[in-house]
């Protein structure tokens, strides 16, 4: 099966910069970690968008940046759909005094980063979580 990764908008106008340079970084990320990759979906939306999401399907009623839904069905094959919400990435690139392109490759690749095993519940697996997310961000060729 070929790698397939798309990115859409849902409640919102925002546009990817750099979609062939991001597919390249986000593949090798998955290959590097000892995984195929089928269909993956970015759909960038607001926070409303993603608070319902979040209400709806995991019963949480908190706003936040990502939400993740892994829909693999085969050993080593990663697929699934990344809900993101802009708003939250915008905010968030200002607390942590970075630009938000910057924030949402790491957003993006937190969300593959869930698909392929990794959690980010606890202080442990939130630490290490966060390794891997600079470990790939410094990866980038492109920004």
């Amino acid at each position: 099966m070929a790698a397939k990764i798309s990115f859409f908008n849902e409640d919102l106008s925002y546009t990817v910069k750099q979609k062939g340079e991001l597919r390249k970084w986000i593949l090798g990320t998955i290959r590097q970690e000892g995984y195929s990759c089928g269909d993956l979906t970015f759909i960038l939306c607001s926070d409303a968008y993603l608070l319902d999401m979040n209400i709806k399907y995991l019963n949480h009623n908190t706003l936040t940046d990502v939400i993740t839904f892994d829909n693999s069905e085969t050993e080593g094959l990663i697929e699934g759909d990344i809900f993101i919400s802009i708003e939250r990435v915008a905010e968030n690139a200002k607390l942590f005094n970075v630009s938000t392109e910057n924030e949402l490759h790491r957003v993006f690749i937190h969300g593959v980063l869930h698909l392929l095993g990794y959690e980010d519940k606890g202080e442990e697996n939130k630490a290490r979580m966060t390794l891997k997310e600079d470990q790939y961000l410094a990866l980038r060729s492109f920004v």
